[in-house]
């Protein structure tokens, strides 16, 4: 570019004085004719390779590139080597293109590539027998024109992707899906589907085992409960020698009754694939009521108070969340020292209902965080048994959060407290309007 501004001011130097030599030696009529027809002539050439440039532009085949001259000979050479090196680098992102498509087609997961507006740009071919795509026909159609399940269609307008969803195949009653949304570049979105029948297979399984199990040890376990507090009950009967292992008996007998119980009621919420009985939920009064349990449970050793939006209402199965709730109250009362102060709260926040419960018992350590919610983990198995815990409570609470499309989010310090907080969507609130005599 700096060569060609070069050559046209060299151009316009020589002709001005060219003219100038003509004009003091003729006359200035002869000077203009002479600027104007090389004027003329130099508009008429550059008009041609414009020309020349405009049809090949048209059909830009790199070996037909017009070869020019003069200044238009550099500007060819450049659009040459530029559209050269354009061509390679599109060969190599489609031989890269290329490659990544055949490694995701030889995926046995479906991999379904989606733009902002969801729109198929492409899949592999276990995506178009699990989902019953077909990329020929449906490339560049919405993906919920063609999935139309409708636990899709909410975790696709949810946009909270962090868990994938299982579902059944509407294509095959007996397949399990597993669905996943993963967001990358500007708004793009991959979804990955497996096949997760087998697992569920095996996880029935391990339910219907332990629930089996749990039936079948409630029966024996109420009967040897029942005689011990008979014979502990009948005077005389248990030498005062002996009653402290009767009352370790007793203990462990109802221990295990109520480990028995919160299994059967896991292995209940887990199997049960319907959706929970919705109702409009009387928060306010739920949470009374909730708080007066409390308060019976801790037997005026901690102090508890409570922050709640009276005209915040939640849609959901009762039985089922005040399970969930509950179970966070009577955590925070067996883990905060005599003393101690609870705090339960209900409101909205950022479009979210958000119940909570800050403790400033022991705290726990953020290596425990994340596994809390698994079956029988505890961060002090000493403590827990001390406290008459079984480690089944905030695994169920999370299965129950889950059937209502909510999340339980844990934050804690060692030796400075908890706050365990169930966050429901917006699509579960119902919220009055504010009693002006209030």
């Amino acid at each position: 570019m700096q060569d060609i501004r070069w050559n046209a001011f060299w151009l316009s130097l020589t002709l001005t004085v060219i003219c100038l030599i003509i004009w003091a030696s003729y006359s200035a009529n002869v000077a203009l004719f002479v600027f104007s027809a090389v004027v003329s002539i130099y508009l008429a050439r550059h008009l041609y390779w414009l020309h020349q440039l405009s049809k090949w532009l048209k059909k830009p085949v790199l070996n037909h590139i017009p070869s020019g001259s003069g200044i238009w000979g550099d500007i060819f050479a450049s659009l040459y080597q530029e559209h050269r090196r354009h061509s390679q680098n599109q060969t190599q992102l489609s031989s890269a293109l290329g490659r990544f498509r055949h490694a995701a087609s030889a995926l046995p997961d479906g991999v379904v590539v989606l733009n902002s507006n969801n729109e198929i740009e492409w899949c592999n071919p276990p995506a178009e027998i699990k989902l019953g795509l077909n990329l020929k026909q449906d490339e560049n159609q919405p993906i919920n024109y063609l999935v139309r399940h409708s636990d899709f269609l909410n975790y696709l307008q949810a946009q909270e992707y962090s868990d994938p969803i299982k579902l059944k195949s509407w294509r095959n009653s007996e397949v399990t899906l597993e669905i996943q949304l993963i967001p990358f570049g500007t708004k793009q979105k991959l979804l990955i589907c497996r096949d997760v029948t087998q697992l569920e297979r095996i996880e029935a399984m391990r339910r219907d085992f332990i629930a089996n199990v749990s039936h079948e040890l409630r029966t024996p376990l109420t009967v040897v409960g029942g005689f011990i507090e008979t014979l502990m009950d009948v005077e005389g009967a248990v030498p005062e020698s002996t009653r402290s292992y009767f009352n370790m008996m007793l203990d462990q007998t109802t221990r295990m009754r109520h480990l028995i119980d919160d299994l059967l009621t896991l292995s209940h919420i887990e199997s049960n694939v319907q959706a929970p009985d919705d109702a409009e939920i009387q928060m306010s009064a739920l949470i009374n009521m909730m708080i007066n349990d409390a308060k019976v449970l801790s037997q005026g050793k901690h102090k508890i108070n409570a922050e709640i939006d009276a005209n915040v209402n939640l849609i959901g199965a009762m039985g089922e969340l005040q399970s969930a709730m509950s179970n966070l109250i009577s955590n925070a009362i067996r883990y905060t020292p005599d003393g101690g102060e609870i705090h339960i709260s209900w409101g909205i926040h950022n479009k979210n209902a958000i119940f909570s419960v800050k403790d400033n018992g022991i705290g726990i350590d953020q290596q425990h965080i994340d596994r809390l919610t698994e079956r029988f983990y505890r961060v002090d198995r000493g403590r827990s048994r001390e406290t008459g815990g079984t480690g089944l409570g905030l695994s169920i609470v999370k299965h129950i959060l889950t059937r209502h499309q909510a999340r339980l989010e844990i934050t804690s310090e060692l030796g400075v407290g908890s706050t365990f907080s169930e966050i429901f969507p917006s699509a579960r609130i119902v919220q009055k309007q504010p009693d002006a005599s209030e």
